[in-house]
């Protein structure tokens, strides 16, 4: 009984956890950084 109150307890502070750091905190973040790899700022030239 305690074991499983326990671990939906820990369940739950992850969830949340994750939860916060990537839709509530981080979503700006995470926008800038997926546009990042298509953006091409190089100035030397390709063969």
């Amino acid at each position: 009984m305690i074991a499983g109150t326990v671990t939906a307890i820990l369940l739950a502070a992850f969830l949340g956890g994750a939860y916060w750091l990537f839709v509530v905190r981080r979503a700006a973040d995470f926008d800038r950084l997926a546009r990042m790899a298509l953006d091409d700022e190089t100035t030397e030239e390709r063969p």
